[in-house]
């Protein structure tokens, strides 16, 4: 029996020393999870006489374990490279159309802007609708990024912009000669519907508080004025202050003499700030209050097609304090066409493309699966498991969500194979191999004693 014993410890010591040698060779795979041959020995209950017990009659490898912990993090800078930093498995879509899990992040886009593996699997995750930032549906599906078409233009429905007045500003019609319309503005580009640029200009001109005014403005009240109605405001500004001159003389003269009513300005729409210096109210050009979160202002394309659309102009956030005019936020919604440019991937799995108009897109999300039994997962090679009786079923999620470890993009999950432990199991290994030969031989010798025999 000495020789089957002898012989099943150097199938194991062989075996010991393949699992040693692959987890090696892996020392540098991405997502490698390094494995180890676990061992019981062998046991015959025939060779046991009475109660004592069975005489052992070698060994054999029980199974071959895997070591699921986690890799050290390597930052690559290649946005498309992806490590898990905790729990979870990437899902993949095997070219055969069969499911995979990997721990390996390294990701390609191929020709027609699919996520995919070095072997061509695809990346698997949530189609995301841009527009709400919501997934579309709770099913995994190949990632794919939009690469053949340019983002389409947008047309700018909202200019926001945040600016101080001067309080110490008084009313343009009051001055000698009256404040110049074009005192107080600022500019932006806007975008009609085919993306191409409609630039627009902002003036603001103070016409309240004014005492000579007919009929009186008691409220700090300015008038916005645009290109397009400048030069009515102009006109109106001249002839106002004018007028605003012969009212005072008017109401100082001994008796008052009459006044006249201030010709329309042909603003857009005024707003009113109150005691504290806020915004309080939008009022239309006829003074009367606009419900809604700001003034229109009409923009006219160059192209003749598209015509004439409206812009909201939200200035609620306006103040009119002591100091001078500043303005400290000006933006808008529109863009033209982009461009992609670059894809970056967060920690929550979401996929980012910008453009070259400067505008970003979350257009998918990669998920991620869990097991109850990792263990039970059989490897399948190229970085590879699938699933198993044993494994249990995939449970879904997505990346820093519950028991899911967040991603790091620009980084890969190094092998967690210790170089140095495994050349030490192989020494060991190699005396284990050696001894058992060592037993085999002497069994020869003592069999070879035994022929010899006279």
């Amino acid at each position: 029996m000495s020789f089957q014993a002898g012989l099943s410890g150097l199938n194991s010591a062989t075996k010991s020393l393949d699992v040693i040698g692959n987890n090696i060779a892996n020392a540098q795979t991405v997502g490698m999870k390094a494995s180890r041959a676990e061992f019981s020995s062998l046991v015959s209950s025939a060779l046991s006489a009475g109660d004592t017990a069975g005489a052992g009659i070698g060994v054999a490898v029980s199974t071959v374990s895997q070591e699921f912990s986690q890799g050290n993090i390597n930052v690559t800078g290649n946005n498309l490279d992806v490590a898990i930093n905790g729990n979870g498995f990437f899902q993949l879509q095997l070219p055969d159309k069969s499911l995979a899990y990997s721990r390996n992040g390294q990701f390609k886009l191929d020709n027609v802007g699919n996520i995919v593996t070095n072997e061509g699997a695809n990346v698997l995750g949530f189609q995301i609708d841009p527009a709400t930032g919501a997934p579309t549906s709770v099913t995994p599906s190949p990632l794919v990024v939009p690469t053949g078409a340019p983002l389409p233009a947008k047309v700018t429905s909202t200019i926001t912009a945040e600016f101080n007045l001067p309080a110490k500003a008084a009313a343009a019609t009051n001055t000698i000669p009256p404040t110049a319309i074009e005192t107080y503005g600022t500019s932006i580009n806007a975008y009609d519907s085919q993306g191409v640029v409609v630039p627009v200009n902002l003036y603001f001109v103070k016409s309240g508080p004014d005492k000579n005014a007919v009929p009186p403005v008691l409220e700090d009240t300015w008038e916005v004025f645009d290109e397009r109605t400048k030069a009515s405001g102009t006109t109106a500004l001249a002839a106002n202050a004018q007028t605003s001159a012969d009212n005072k003389a008017a109401l100082a003269a001994t008796p008052p003499g009459s006044t006249s009513a201030y010709m329309s300005s042909g603003c857009m729409f005024k707003i009113v700030f109150d005691a504290s210096g806020k915004f309080s109210k939008y009022l239309d050009n006829t003074g009367a209050p606009i419900v809604g979160t700001g003034g229109v202002i009409k923009l006219q394309s160059p192209n003749s097609a598209i015509g004439q659309f409206n812009v909201n102009l939200n200035i609620g956030k306006a103040t009119q304090y002591g100091t001078s005019f500043s303005v400290t936020d000006l933006r808008q919604d529109g863009y033209t066409a982009g461009d992609l440019t670059g894809i970056t991937i967060g920690d929550d799995g979401k996929v980012t493309t910008s453009y070259s108009n400067g505008q970003t897109q979350v257009n998918s999300q990669i998920s991620m699966v869990d097991f109850r039994n990792v263990q039970g997962l059989k490897p399948i090679g190229a970085g590879n498991w699938a699933e198993t009786d044993k494994s249990g079923q995939p449970i879904q999620g997505s990346p820093g969500s519950g028991k899911f470890g967040k991603l790091r993009s620009g980084a890969l999950e190094e092998s967690n194979v210790d170089l140095t432990a495994e050349l030490v199991n192989m020494m060991t290994a190699q005396r284990s191999y050696q001894a058992n030969v060592q037993t085999i031989k002497t069994q020869d010798q003592a069999l070879q004693s035994l022929v010899n025999l006279r």
